[in-house]
């Protein structure tokens, strides 16, 4: 039973998928499953999703239901005990999973873990950084008026 369940849902995400799904395989922390629902894509996505051979990969093919409804699908398939959130135009750096899983380890009352990240342009340009409210007391604050978790970066329990 892998430790991380990654999931992704995609719809027509050809421009940067590819990329994004090798961030995944990539990193140092390889015990998990990856999950991606292709959401009815209409370009290349199929073919490249294809592409990959790598038995952490599972792949459900679907009609469009939306982001919602796919992501609680493919939650509902975890076996991990974290699930790692990921999209389909996001990159995540080598380390992230290790770092995630070292720290919801070691602190088992925290229940999700995000990260900050860089803004980039759509020819890769980072164009800034934007980094959420990291303590208990400032999150409490900042949830009531918006959600600060960058979606793509995290973890929960």
């Amino acid at each position: 039973m892998p430790k991380v369940s990654v999931v992704m849902s995609v719809y027509n995400g050809e421009k940067y998928l590819k990329e994004s799904v090798e961030s995944i395989l990539n990193q140092t922390f390889s015990d998990f499953e990856f999950i991606i629902i292709n959401d009815g894509s209409t370009d290349k996505t199929p073919e490249i999703l294809r592409s990959f051979n790598d038995e952490r990969i599972k792949v459900i093919n679907q009609e469009n239901m939306g982001l919602t409804r796919s992501l609680n699908k493919a939650i509902n398939l975890v076996i991990g005990e974290y699930i790692a959130r990921m999209d389909a135009d996001d990159v995540s750096l080598p380390e992230r999973l290790e770092r995630q899983v070292e720290f919801l380890d070691e602190n088992l009352d925290v229940g999700m873990v995000g990260t900050a990240c860089k803004e980039i342009d759509r020819d890769g340009q980072e164009i800034g950084i934007f980094s959420p409210p990291t303590t208990n007391n400032e999150l409490k604050k900042v949830l009531i008026r918006y959600n600060p978790f960058v979606h793509a970066s995290v973890m929960i329990r």
